[in-house]
Formats: C-alpha cells, structure tokens, sequence
C-alpha cells in the first residue's frame, strides 16, 4: 500500500512528537536525534519531523509517496521521465536513518516531492534517543539538510526521508 509522505521541520521536536502523537492518537514508528516518524494508519499518511531552529515557525521541508518496492520506484521514474519531467533518481542512500531508493521531481512552486521505497534501517541503535549531538540526520551531508545552510543551489538536495 501506499501512502503519501509529509515532512515538516520544526523547532522543538519534543513539542511536536507530543502534538502529533495526540493528534494521530499513536507514538512514532521510529525516534532518533533531530527526527522522528509517524507511520499513521489512517489517513495513510508517512509523518516526518525534522528538527529545525529554535523559534522559527514549522514549515513543509518536501512532500513524498512511500510505496512497497524498488520495482514501483523504478515504475515511476519512468512514468515521470514518459510525461516530460525532469528526475533526480537516487538509488541506495542512507537518509534519515533509513536506507532507501528513491526519485526526485521538483513542483512548479519548487516543492520537492520524492517517491521512495525503505530498503533498510540505518543506526537502529539510536532508537530513542534525544541527543542531537548524535544526529545523523544530514546523512551524506545533503538528506536532510536545513536549506538555510546548504550551501548549494539544488534545493531538492536539502530533501529527503
């Protein structure tokens, strides 16, 4: 099944983690320093939070469809390509704490949108934990990173997850 992903970047993790938990009436499917995900069973919908800066305000980081397999990546990055858009694929990355296969469009507003399958679980060990000096979450240095710092001009560079 799939179902579509919404990662937002928020100032105080902890708060939203309570917020959201409440509000989907369930606990995050997976914590770890700087992040933490919701996989909400109905509305089928994939939760990403990023932790961001202090004080500033939530915002949408990208948008995604999490399906069930490479194959169905791999169907829709032809699909994309067939209808004249332009994709970024990205095959066995580590982002988010999470190892996975993936393809990037960009929106006509600029929005980042990925379609993804998770192929493995990256640092399971730090499940739980809070302390972000531990924080993977830029993996590679561009997943996940804050748009305010990276440096470079691929804004869906600063996507992942």
């Amino acid at each position: 099944m799939s179902r579509v992903q919404l990662a937002l970047r928020v100032a105080d993790l902890e708060a939203a983690i309570d917020f959201y938990s409440r509000l989907f009436d369930t606990t995050p499917a997976k914590r770890r320093p700087g992040y933490a995900n919701f996989a909400v069973a109905e509305p089928p919908l994939k939760l990403v939070l990023l932790e961001g800066r202090p004080g500033e305000d939530t915002r949408m980081d990208h948008l995604g469809v999490e399906v069930e397999n490479t194959d169905l990546v791999t169907a829709t990055t032809n699909r994309l390509a067939d209808a004249g858009l332009a994709t970024r694929v990205e095959d066995n990355t580590t982002c988010c704490y999470a190892v996975q296969d993936k393809v990037w469009v960009t929106g006509p507003g600029n929005e980042p949108w990925e379609v993804y399958t998770v192929t493995g679980d990256a640092r399971p060990d730090l499940e739980g934990k809070a302390d972000l000096g531990l924080s993977e979450v830029a993996g590679d240095g561009t997943c996940c990173a804050d748009s305010a710092t990276d440096s470079s001009t691929d804004k869906t560079a600063a996507a992942c997850c």
